[in-house]
Order: structure tokens, then C-alpha cells, then sequence
């Protein structure tokens, strides 16, 4: 299982950085880092004024919950296919983390479409905690699932995908894909996907184990805009840095554990003259996200930090990234109404 979740983020890795050299190759390694920066910060500035993006951040953050992981079962597509609308029976209450039926079939399909306010959604705890008002709300936002199933079993053992698109008054909003799997104590793995309708993408894939390997992407169609891969050996305090790759358009910046410096490379080409320096804050997790700076001397010998040149972005790149490797979306939204249309159609 986690195997197979292996090859699928190994085999997207590979298609992204087959793409990754663009226009760029006759330009020097200073301008290209300006160029790939500008590209990186033109895209995150694009992506945030969008409504996708507004999904994401308001699900960046777990709804409390007391009850939210006694849930232990397995769902597939077909038990929950049909479309929803969101229509709330406050008068039967369900012994269950999601007190009452909150959405009504109102026609078959061999997906699952749900229709909801779109508060329920840019403001998720209104979907745990639903109160009368709420019903008068128009159902203009849409959730359609065309692959989803969680299969579940003990010991924290599992396998999971959903693939969704999103629209809000009939205008679409992107989608989200997200494969994920555990076996235990032996390790984890999952990449998840959302597809922007500015023609950007964001994903970002993990893996854990003996080696554990965190990555993201930021891709324009099949383009990669920017690319960062840690890998760690050991665990706890026992784990150390292996190997770290951060790509910005044609430039390349590596260390490995056999590397005495760090080595940069313009368009697969080592350059003897730049350097770099990478600078890592307390209780860093080896991305640039969150603590991690690169210090970049260029063939010239003018330096510049990137966090500097990211500035106007950084946290925009860290909210997307870091929902995306919550997956709270699919928690907060997708699980809670699958689980809640598959509790009332088996179990109530």
C-alpha cells in the first residue's frame, strides 16, 4: 500500500522536474535566480487574490472536536454516491460526533455531490456546529467527489484518496486530490494536490519510515516554478539531514551528506564561482517556509538572502503548503460530510 503510494509521488517528482527548464537558458545565474524569484512571487501574489485560495487558509487549522478520531470505519464511493443538499433535521439526534443529519439526497449521480452554503465552508465550524439560522442560507457551493474511499482498519493502518472539484455560484474554483496511507508503525506516506484556476498548482508529497522524505512543488501548468525536497535519516533525536534540493525555475541548489559545500547548478551545470550558504533557525524542519534561509553569492560577488527575495510571499507559500500537508480540507470538510451522509444512510 504505502508502496505504491511511494511510486505515484516518485513518478509526479520526476514529470515535474522533466519540465522544469524553461525560457531561461541563455540568461546568467543572478538573473535567473531574479527571473525564477519573480515568477515564484508573481504566482503566489496571483494564487492569493482567488476564492481557491480563501478554501484553503480557512481550512488551515483542525475544527475541535472531543469525538472527531472515534470515527473507525471504512467508506467507499458508491455508499455515499448521490447529490446533497444541505438540509439540516435538527429533530433526530444521532449518538455520534455529527449530532444531527445535515444533508438530504435529492438525486442519484455515481459521485458524491454535495450542495452547501458557502459559509460552511470559508467558515468550517459553522459545519460542525450548525445552528437553525443556518438553514436559510442558499446551497451555492458544490462539492463534487469523483474518486473518494477511506479504508480503515486498527492499529492506525489505512488508505485513502479523494479527488474533488469545487464551484461557488457555478463558477469553479479548482480541485483538490489528496492519496494518503499508513501502515502503522512501519511508516506513512501521502501527497496531496489543488489545482488553482489561475492555471497554477501546488503539491506537496511525504514520506515516512527508516528515511523520512518531505517535499513541495509549485508548478505553472507542467512547469516547475519551485521545488524543495528534505530528507532525513534516523528519528527523534537521532535524525539527521541527508540531503536538501531547492529549486527556483532553471537553478538548482544542493547538500548532500558527502557534499563538504553546498553546490549550485544553472541548468544542470555546476558553477564553480557562486556559492551558498544555508541558514537554519532553532527546531527547523529543513524548509525555507518556515525557518530555513539560503544565503546566495553570485558570480559578481554580490550575496542576497532569499528569504529577502521571497519576502512579499513567505507566508502565503507557508499557509498553502502547510494546509496541504494537514489536509484539513479533506478532514474538516470532505470526511466530516461523508461520514455523516454514510452514518444516516447505514446506520441510523
Amino acid at each position: 500500500m504505502k508502496k505504491s503510494i511511494s511510486i505515484i509521488i516518485a513518478a509526479v517528482s520526476f514529470m515535474a522536474l522533466s519540465c522544469s527548464k524553461t525560457d531561461t537558458d541563455s540568461l546568467g545565474l543572478k538573473q535567473s535566480v531574479e527571473k525564477g524569484v519573480s515568477d515564484i512571487n508573481y504566482a503566489l501574489k496571483t494564487i492569493s487574490g482567488t476564492q481557491d485560495y480563501q478554501i484553503l487558509i480557512a481550512n488551515s487549522t483542525p475544527v475541535n472536536s472531543e469525538e472527531k478520531g472515534s470515527y473507525a470505519d471504512s467508506i467507499t464511493l458508491d455508499m455515499v454516491a448521490g447529490i446533497y443538499d444541505f438540509q439540516p433535521d435538527f429533530f433526530h439526534f444521532h449518538n455520534f460526533f455529527i449530532p444531527y443529519p445535515l444533508f438530504k439526497k435529492t438525486g442519484t449521480s455515481d459521485q458524491m455531490i454535495v450542495n452547501l452554503p458557502q459559509k460552511l465552508i470559508f467558515h468550517p465550524g459553522h459545519l460542525h456546529k450548525v445552528n437553525p439560522p443556518d438553514t436559510l442560507l442558499n446551497n451555492d457551493f458544490t462539492i463534487k467527489a469523483s474518486d473518494y474511499h477511506y479504508f480503515y482498519s486498527w492499529l492506525n493502518n489505512f488508505d485513502y484518496k479523494l479527488t474533488a472539484d469545487f464551484t461557488l455560484d457555478n463558477n469553479d474554483l479548482g480541485s483538490l486530490e489528496v492519496i494518503s496511507a499508513s501502515e502503522g508503525a512501519t511508516g506513512s506516506s501521502y501527497y496531496s494536490k489543488y489545482t488553482f484556476t489561475e492555471g497554477y498548482n501546488i503539491n506537496v508529497s511525504f514520506q515516512s519510515g527508516d528515511t523520512t522524505i518531505s517535499s513541495f512543488t509549485l508548478l505553472k501548468d507542467d512547469d516547475v516554478l519551485m521545488k524543495e525536497t528534505v530528507v532525513f535519516t534516523g528519528t527523534d533525536f537521532h535524525r539527521r539531514e541527508r540531503q536538501y534540493i531547492l529549486t527556483i525555475g532553471n537553478v538548482d541548489i544542493k547538500r548532500g551528506s558527502g557534499i563538504d559545500s553546498i553546490q549550485v547548478y544553472l541548468d544542470g551545470v555546476l558553477q564553480q564561482k557562486a556559492g551558498a550558504r544555508i541558514v537554519d533557525s532553532t527546531d527547523s524542519d529543513g524548509s525555507i517556509r518556515h525557518h530555513r534561509d539560503i544565503l546566495l553569492t553570485f558570480d559578481d560577488g554580490t550575496t542576497t538572502n532569499l528569504s529577502d527575495l521571497l519576502d512579499p510571499v513567505h507566508e502565503v507559500l507557508k499557509s498553502i503548503v502547510d494546509s496541504l500537508h494537514s489536509m484539513n480540507f479533506a478532514k474538516n470538510i470532505v470526511d466530516y460530510i461523508a461520514i455523516g451522509i454514510n452514518y444516516c444512510m447505514h446506520y441510523h
